[in-house]
């Protein structure tokens, strides 16, 4: 019982600490990861353990399906340069820093266990910086690449951790088994996660009940990754192209009211997870300090501190040498202005380095059982220090770093947005069209659409002829979604301008299903 009320008090904080979070302008899992160092120090406690396999999967799945689900393919490929050179080179590059500082902290400790941390802590938590800068709309391709970049660092990290714990465990290690492994995991998570999507598709498109399909949806991202883990595929992987094809798939399939419950579900839950996460680490926190006595301080926060300065500085060395050659070749190229990569976004984006959720599943996921990981509390002990330092320092710092490097607007989503609104309002009155222009329904919407083309249209449209009115209605908003399913198709707009517009006629199709269901109650209540 007191760990449930624990996690009580920890959900109501969460919750209070992402209102505050949009005031100060902070990611809330910084608020969260000083709740969880709190709960650390709470006398009395309780004892949790995890099987590591159930931290992973209820962690790491429902939040990689939602950043993957509004990931844009057609930005990806614009800047897959830059997103391999995070989502890999850096990754790999954190890695063996972070093993070779452990090594210097630990002479005894094998280089498993060290690479086990380096990968651990390597991947950054995007999700917590670009909470922050949308608010503070920065160049989209620094979010497009940052986005990307939390995609597909997970894979690369969670493949070289699964083989350091595999080699402290069993004490073997096959270079042409990694390679084959890489292959098999990669190419067929790919294959497994577009089935899988289609599958999901063709199952749920029958099921009319919203909390039956939002149900359905977590149901399968669960059963997506540990079918993905039992083939011996990449989970991370699969569930990223899960994800991606559903997003793809499902725009002009799910109705307006699905969507809005979907959406609405699915941020509560990663809220929750979150808050979760970070309680249940800083239970095992506490357990990790309760075993540290005298002269063994010193060896942990050393750890510690050497794992924050290490991935702090590859980030920012490996980034600024990144923009330091695309600035180069950009000119070699003949590129002028804003075509040109600032030193200022690479300056942000090496502050964007926030270490979240991933890295507080992959630590908690360490085997401990009668037979514990090789120096599993130290890792632990250093893997929440990094998630705490680069939440809560540079998570706090990074608006004013943004405000004083006053970096040039962006425009892009703005402009694409408004390609769109104007290509599906066109599309939804020549949809009009085809069922005259006499009637009082039709002129009505008419108007109303007219409207959001230009703001100086006539006023609101007549109550009269409802049930024509919302059946053209219906009609135009099939319109707009074709069309706008289109603009995307032929790479016309982003993902980013795709879901602002889907939002807006998906308030359409509500409204247009509102006035259907008053004019079928009209004659009861007349009755």
């Amino acid at each position: 019982m007191p760990l449930f009320e624990l996690v009580l008090a920890l959900l109501l904080a969460g919750a209070l600490f992402a209102l505050w979070a949009d005031k100060v302008g902070a990611p809330y899992p910084a608020l969260l990861a000083l709740a969880g160092a709190t709960v650390a120090l709470i006398p009395g406690a309780p004892e949790v353990q995890l099987d590591p396999e159930f931290a992973l999967t209820l962690f790491v799945a429902p939040t990689l399906l939602d950043a993957a689900y509004d990931a844009s393919p057609r930005d990806l490929r614009r800047n897959l340069g830059s997103v391999l050179s995070l989502a890999v080179g850096l990754v790999v590059a954190t890695v063996a820093s972070v093993a070779v500082a452990f090594k210097l902290t630990l002479p005894h400790a094998g280089w498993a266990a060290a690479v086990a941390l380096g990968a651990i802590v390597a991947p950054p938590d995007a999700s917590a910086a670009t909470a922050v800068l949308r608010k503070l709309r920065p160049p989209h391709q620094l979010l497009v690449i940052l986005e990307g970049e939390s995609l597909f660092n997970d894979a690369s990290a969670l493949l070289i951790y699964r083989i350091a714990v595999g080699a402290a465990v069993t004490g073997a290690f096959s270079g042409w088994s990694v390679v084959l492994m890489l292959l098999l995991t990669c190419c067929g998570g790919i294959v497994a996660g577009w089935a899988a999507a289609r599958l999901h598709i063709w199952a749920t498109s029958r099921v009319d009940d919203i909390s039956v399909n939002v149900l359905l949806q977590f149901i399968s991202t669960f059963a997506v990754w540990m079918i993905a883990e039992h083939a011996g595929l990449s989970a991370i992987i699969t569930v990223v192209t899960f994800a991606m094809t559903l997003a793809r798939r499902l725009a002009g399939r799910m109705k307006a009211r699905h969507r809005i419950a979907t959406y609405a579900v699915w941020e509560v839950a990663v809220l929750v997870l979150n808050v979760l996460a970070f309680v249940l680490i800083g239970l095992q926190l506490r357990d990790v300090v309760s075993r540290v006595h005298g002269g063994e301080w010193v060896t942990y926060l050393v750890a510690g501190a050497a794992a924050c300065a290490v991935v702090i500085c590859v980030r920012a060395g490996w980034i600024l040498l990144h923009a330091t050659i695309a600035r180069r070749l950009a000119v070699r190229r003949g590129a002028q202005g804003a075509d040109i990569p600032s030193y200022g976004s690479g300056l942000l984006a090496s502050w964007c380095g926030m270490r979240g959720i991933v890295t507080l599943a992959t630590a908690l996921a360490l085997p401990s059982g009668e037979v514990p990981f090789p120096h599993r509390d130290v890792i632990v002990f250093s893997a929440f220090s990094v998630v705490l330092v680069t939440l809560v320092v540079q998570g706090l710092t990074l608006r004013p770093l943004m405000a004083r490097l006053r970096l040039d607007h962006d425009d892009t989503v703005e402009r694409e947005v408004s390609i769109a609104r104007n290509a599906t309002v066109r599309a939804a009155l020549k949809a009009l069209e085809q069922h005259g222009t006499d009637s009082i329904a039709s002129q009505a919407l008419r108007q109303e659409y007219e409207a959001r083309l230009s703001p100086h249209a006539s006023g609101p449209p007549s109550k009269a002829g409802h049930d024509r009115l919302a059946a053209l209605q219906r009609d135009a908003v099939a319109a707009q979604r074709a069309a706008l399913t289109e603009l995307r198709s032929c790479h016309v707009v982003g993902d980013t301008a795709f879901h602002v517009i889907e939002e807006e006629i998906d308030l359409l199709e509500l409204a247009a299903d509102a006035r259907h269901q008053e004019d079928h109650e009209a004659p009861a209540h007349g009755e």
